[in-house]
């Protein structure tokens, strides 16, 4: 990861999507910045309002089993958030994505990271290959 002084840590075009949130009051934690824990929910809430647009959600579950998020600087409420989001692998059961949480507007990312979903049947709550829907709409989310 490169240090601040040396460039951008997140370049916005790298991400194939992007969903905006509106910040809550109740986001804020007593420190006057958005609680770090929020910014898994917009993430969590950006991918799958994505996969649900897409019609990919109907015969599996994604089950987070690996996230990691550096922050690197603060949101506040009334912020505007832009949550990019990409896809960095695509393995038999498995996506592994990647995000950066934008400020409306700003061109360095408050935060950057990635998560894991491996995706399961919906009964068994099992591991099974990725169904044909859900492949391609994660293949338009690639990076690269």
């Amino acid at each position: 990861m490169p240090k601040r002084d040396e460039g951008p840590l997140a370049d916005r075009a790298t991400y194939k999507a992007y969903h905006t949130v509106s910040t809550r009051w109740a986001d804020n934690d007593q420190y006057g910045h958005i609680n770090n824990a929020k910014f898994y929910e917009f993430v969590d809430s950006a991918v799958n309002a994505h996969l649900i647009i897409g019609g990919a959600l109907k015969d599996s579950i994604g089950l987070v089993v690996d996230s990691g998020c550096r922050y690197t600087s603060s949101l506040a409420f009334p912020d505007v958030i832009e949550v990019g989001i990409k896809v960095d692998h695509i393995g038999t059961s498995s996506v592994k994505y990647g995000f950066a949480v934008f400020r409306r507007g700003s061109t360095q990312p408050a935060a950057i990271g990635h998560f894991v979903h491996v995706y399961v049947d919906v009964e068994t709550r099992r591991p099974k290959p990725l169904p044909p829907v859900l492949r391609g709409v994660v293949e338009n989310l690639r990076a690269g």
